[in-house]
């Protein structure tokens, strides 16, 4: 995939007690966070990862544990770290039953994630697991084909050229998005000389899209 712009996705670290009303607020942030990044289509796996992580916290470290969870990409894969302080409490994938209270937590994780593991530092441990995104680089996105066919007209207008995804960040967004927000003025003063009801398409145009990114993020 060509892309003219790129997704800026730098790492994101966020201190919480491990509690059970915190996974709510955490898998609210996360999801969030990850449409910013353009991969709504990971949300829900990621989450029910991170809730899973957390609890393994609060039941085998203890409830009230200060931990962090981290977010970053690790070249095309999602990660997703939870942070803790006691070395001694490892994770183990146990082989739960069907009626088993317990041992089911890193099972889930083992079975949604691509890879998982556990890296022990001098001051605490580092619970983590990788989901692939699809994605052609860490910067690239997978926006479908109305993504692709905008970028190809944002491409050839004006006379200023749209910076190439070889150089990623936050001005060459900016950049496409003034571009952007041109195209479309042009195309409602198109739109009103052919006679045309520009405000209705503009509605109709947001309404189809409103309808587009719902599907996406459900």
């Amino acid at each position: 995939m060509d892309c003219l712009t790129s997704v800026p996705r730098d790492s994101w670290h966020l201190p919480f007690l491990a509690e059970p009303e915190e996974v709510a607020s955490l898998r609210r942030l996360l999801r969030r966070h990850l449409g910013s990044w353009g991969l709504h289509h990971l949300a829900e796996t990621a989450q029910l990862c991170v809730s899973e992580l957390v609890s393994n916290v609060i039941k085998h470290v203890g409830q009230g544990t200060p931990a962090t969870l981290s977010v970053s990409m690790n070249r095309v894969f999602l990660r997703l770290e939870i942070h803790d302080p006691d070395t001694r409490a490892l994770p183990a994938l146990v082989d739960a039953g069907a009626d088993s209270e317990g041992g089911r937590g890193m099972a889930l994780v083992d079975g949604l994630a691509d890879r998982w593991g556990v890296r022990l530092c001098a001051d605490r441990k580092v619970t983590w697991c990788e989901l692939a995104t699809g994605l052609p680089s860490a910067t690239g996105h997978c926006g479908g084909a109305r993504v692709t066919r905008a970028e190809s007209l944002l491409g050839l207008y004006g006379t200023t050229p749209l910076p190439r995804a070889t150089f990623p960040g936050v001005l060459s967004v900016a950049l496409a998005e003034e571009v952007a927000i041109d195209v479309i003025g042009d195309l409602l003063h198109w739109l009103r000389a052919h006679g045309c009801d520009a405000d209705e398409a503009l509605d109709r145009a947001q309404t189809c899209f409103e309808a587009e990114s719902d599907g996406v993020s459900a």
